[in-house]
């Protein structure tokens, strides 16, 4: 898929809303990486009342599975109290350049707390392009950007060309807190 505009998230313009910062440094939830990812994907692809049927079907749901297995997509994982998931996003790794795929919220904020420390985890990997895909009026807060088809493709490019290490900020099945997330995201911003 090439569309003609691209949406993406600027890692040095990365925006987290006040209300939002607070949160993140409440600490609702425990956030782990890679721990539970067939469970977020599979998460991402239930239906709801806004959306009865998403694109996840059993063969993206084995392609992504053999993809982490290689170590390719990763996740990032929101736990409530209860040792419930309650949020997550997973999304593919390929050189400096991390591809979102889909996220999901069973709880309030659990999505964006999850892409708060998804972005903290770039940025301290050295990653240099996060590719939302399209627009999204929910990912505008964070800054989310356009960008046309040529420009996109002279960014991806560039940073395929890079190495990015997405374990930068502790290895699969860590848990990082919110405090630690929002200073890296704010050192670049």
């Amino acid at each position: 898929m090439d569309p003609d505009v691209r949406g993406v998230l600027p890692r040095d313009r990365f925006h987290v809303p006040k209300r939002l910062q607070r949160t993140v440094r409440q600490g609702p939830f425990r956030v782990t990486i890679d721990t539970a990812f067939n469970r977020v994907i599979e998460a991402c692809a239930e239906p709801h009342p806004t959306r009865p049927a998403t694109w996840i079907n059993d063969a993206i749901l084995n392609l992504y599975g053999a993809l982490h297995r290689q170590g390719y997509a990763h996740s990032v994982e929101c736990w409530n109290d209860e040792n419930e998931l309650v949020g997550g996003l997973y999304g593919v790794s390929l050189g400096a350049a991390f591809f979102g795929e889909s996220m999901f919220s069973r709880a309030t904020d659990a999505s964006k707390i999850a892409l708060v420390h998804l972005v903290a985890r770039l940025i301290t990997g050295g990653y240099e392009l996060l590719d939302a895909q399209f627009h999204n009026p929910h990912l505008e807060q964070f800054g989310l950007e356009e960008l046309s088809r040529n420009a996109f493709r002279t960014q991806l490019w560039q940073a395929l060309r890079h190495e990015a290490n997405f374990y930068s900020l502790g290895a699969r099945g860590s848990s990082s807190d919110g405090s630690t997330a929002l200073q890296a995201i704010t050192q670049i911003s």
